[in-house]
């Protein structure tokens, strides 16, 4: 299978960490959306990544669904989502919460790099980065209360969230202050060392 996507992009780089956890081998196919939406056009005509390419051809698309779908081709020893109701509350929590922040910060970086200025609209712009801090301070307050594991392993939840930390600190780094987020900034430091995401760098 063949992942297409750029690993700066906090969806692509979800996919490709979930699989090495769950030793589910993908080719890495780094084709961008933006520099090569021609050749990527051609892979996924939605030109969405991530894409997934199955071996039958077949294209899946959003990190979700192809996480989900990666999650039923792995051993269940090596799921990354806890299988009870409560632990796994919890853990879709954390994932919503960060991908949102994700989301936002993608919105942010596109207003300001790629729409011209004069053309911007700041209320939406202040409302989106309301957003985002929002989704940072309702993950500080999760960690406080549930707080991820950090013995050597790490979840979808633990992916997810640290992800998109260091996403958001790539591209709209004035918009997040590391003081605020104490176990945010921790955790992501751990995951950040784990070989998943030291064998997987941001491009």
């Amino acid at each position: 299978m063949k992942l297409i996507g750029m690993l700066d992009s906090p969806y692509v780089r979800r996919v490709a960490i979930s699989a090495k956890y769950l030793a589910i081998a993908l080719e890495h196919d780094s084709v961008s959306v933006f520099r090569h939406f021609e050749r990527f056009q051609q892979i996924n005509p939605v030109v969405k990544a991530p894409t997934l390419v199955l071996d039958d051809g077949e294209v899946l698309m959003d990190s979700t669904l192809i996480i989900d779908y990666l999650e039923t081709l792995a051993k269940p020893a090596n799921t990354l989502m806890p299988s009870e109701a409560i632990p796994r509350l919890r853990a879709l929590r954390l994932i919503g919460l960060a991908l949102a922040a994700s989301e936002k910060s993608v919105q942010l970086y596109y207003e300001r790099n790629l729409r011209p200025e004069d053309i911007q609209f700041e209320p939406w712009v202040q409302r989106v980065e309301g957003q985002l801090a929002a989704a940072y301070a309702e993950l500080e307050r999760e960690l406080e209360k549930y707080p991820l594991k950090t013995d050597g392993s790490i979840d979808q939840d633990g992916i997810t969230l640290a992800v998109a930390w260091s996403f958001t600190n790539l591209v709209v780094p004035d918009q997040v202050d590391a003081a605020q987020f104490p176990r945010i900034v921790a955790f992501t430091a751990y995951a950040e060392g784990l070989e998943v995401f030291v064998s997987t760098p941001i491009d």
